[in-house]
């Protein structure tokens, strides 16, 4: 993988500028987005020729009341009763699309765990552990950054659960 220079990323996303600022290593990878398909995380995966267990989702749920970002294969779908469980709450449910933008600064489709607006407790699914290297959202449509999972946990302060299915 590239390290990517400040230089490099003087145009780049809150995401790739908060990797660049912690200096760890990732790559990013560009592909046309196709308004059209059925499932962003799906597309990326597809576009980028890489495994959709390796192509992370990132999702807003409201966790007895506090907004949690969840980190889920794109292959899978989020178990939001471990989620809760995962942060010590009881009821979890998909946050409004329209709260999750605002609170993070980014599109739906385009939601990355990193450099959000406002740092929201934040689980990765357990599953990213098995690779050297996962994709998440680099902050837009069309656009992903590939890291070690480990960087990401260190990153947004993760708590490593299984809470996809």
């Amino acid at each position: 993988m590239a390290k990517k220079s400040k230089k490099q990323q003087s145009g780049g996303t809150p995401a790739t500028v908060a990797l660049t600022a912690a200096d760890v290593t990732y790559t990013v990878h560009a592909y046309d987005h196709d308004p059209s398909h059925p499932s962003y995380g799906q597309e990326a995966a597809e576009a980028m020729g890489v495994s959709p267990d390796r192509v992370f989702k990132t999702l807003v749920a409201d966790v007895d009341g506090t907004l949690t970002v969840a980190v889920v294969p794109v292959a899978g779908q989020l178990d939001l009763k471990a989620l809760a469980a995962a942060v010590g709450g009881k009821r979890s449910a998909m946050a409004d699309p329209a709260l999750a933008e605002r609170t993070t600064g980014y599109v739906r489709g385009g939601i990355s765990p990193l450099g959000q607006r406002k740092k929201l407790p934040t689980v990765l699914d357990a599953s990213a552990a098995a690779h050297a290297t996962i994709c998440v959202s680099a902050g837009r449509r069309g656009l992903e950054v590939e890291l070690s999972p480990e960087d990401l946990q260190k990153l947004t302060g993760a708590v490593l659960a299984p809470i996809g299915r």
